[in-house]
């Protein structure tokens, strides 16, 4: 039997409906709750983007409280440095991983950090041996443990005056080392193998199966691809991912979607995803970190959503419109707010330093459902 391959047309609300679900962003506890639900949403999604801005909590606990409204930061301490399910690595971002797809990694950790050489130009072989050393004999360690360093001017308002922290990243990127544990955004590296009690890294992923992967992931997460979404993270080649995507749509696997305002970019679904009885719930509020899976590839977000995020910590203040830190709101299947906030925690509040409207006239029970998630999520911010 011939397969079509004139694309099936869809609205842009059963779009927005399916990616949705594949972020489980339209469910109550979709990973269940406890710790475990943690180690279920990393694995689902594929990756959660660390980042280190705190005028609320940090992202990669706020994109989890997203999904799961009884999650605890001892939740992810747990899954990284005591069941060990997850493991940090550069995709687009540094990010929390599942640990089952860490041998998709292993390719990049013996190439190098080709993205980042330059900033690694001054370690020598030298440097790595004395640190990779240092905690085989001592055991994890964190910079703060490393006293007897020469200090050096910084070259980067990033960088350490240690030099054995560039060696320390060095070492992690090539995979010799992993953080096993994090106290705010103190890590703690240990050398991988011994973290996880392997003998030697899991066996490295074939190129085909690294392709399979990152499609697999972008299906599961997102339910309607686009090769844009796919090579999202860098991990795979554009033409190579073509070719796979191409295949399985004459086999039937995948089946061409087009969607009212994704105008020349080419989506891709399973044909059982299109089956799928999903419809947003307008009355579901989420206030979304703008690392959020959702947010963070911008284009997609405005071909989706209609909807372009400002991100402004890096601006200054005369040239801000949403604000610092603007988190978007999402109510149903819209993004219908901004807002700016700040965690109080000397005084136990959490503040609204800029609402920003993106829909006119906005109904007084759409404001309280706002101000009820802003509550609960004051309640999260503010846990101890």
């Amino acid at each position: 039997m011939a397969v079509s391959t004139s694309p099936v047309r869809i609205n842009g609300s059963f779009a927005r409906a399916i990616w949705l679900h594949a972020q489980r962003l339209d469910a109550n506890a979709p990973f269940g709750s406890g710790p475990a639900a943690t180690a279920a949403a990393v694995r689902h999604l594929g990756y959660i983007q660390i980042d280190t801005i705190h005028v609320i909590e940090r992202c990669h606990h706020h994109i989890l409280y997203t999904r799961i409204p009884d999650y605890r930061r001892e939740h992810l301490d747990r899954a990284q440095a005591v069941e060990r399910t997850v493991f940090e690595y550069w995709t687009h971002a540094l990010a929390y991983l599942p640990v089952d797809d860490f041998r998709y990694y292993v390719r990049a950790m013996r190439q190098g950090p080709r993205a980042h050489g330059r900033w690694f130009a001054s370690v020598t072989a030298a440097d790595l041996r004395r640190v990779i050393g240092r905690i085989r004999r001592g055991g994890a360690l964190t910079i703060r443990d490393i006293a007897d360093d020469v200090l050096v001017e910084k070259t980067h308002p990033w960088a350490s005056r240690k030099p054995s922290k560039r060696a320390l990243q060095l070492a992690f990127f090539r995979g010799l080392v992993t953080i096993s544990r994090r106290t705010g955004m103190l890590k703690s590296y240990e050398l991988t193998t011994r973290h996880f009690g392997w003998e030697r890294l899991p066996g490295m992923a074939t190129q085909q199966e690294v392709l399979t992967h990152v499609l697999e992931r972008a299906l599961r997460s997102q339910g309607l691809v686009s090769l844009d979404s796919v090579c999202y993270g860098g991990i795979a080649s554009r033409p190579a991912v073509r070719r796979l995507i191409e295949v399985k749509a004459r086999r039937g696997e995948l089946v061409p979607v087009d969607f009212e305002g994704a105008g020349a970019c080419q989506h891709w679904a399973r044909p059982e995803t299109l089956d799928l009885r999903v419809e947003a719930d307008p009355a579901r509020v989420h206030i979304l970190s703008p690392f959020d899976p959702l947010l963070c590839q911008r284009k997609r977000l405005g071909l989706f959503f209609d909807y372009e995020h400002r991100f402004e910590a890096y601006l200054p203040a005369h040239r801000r419109v949403l604000g610092y830190f603007a988190c978007p709101v999402l109510a149903g299947d819209r993004i219908v707010a901004a807002l700016d906030m700040k965690a109080d925690r000397a005084a136990g509040q959490l503040r609204v330093l800029k609402w920003t409207w993106m829909i006119k006239r906005p109904p007084r029970a759409l404001r309280a459902e706002i101000e009820a998630a802003l509550h609960a999520f004051e309640r999260f911010q503010l846990a101890t």
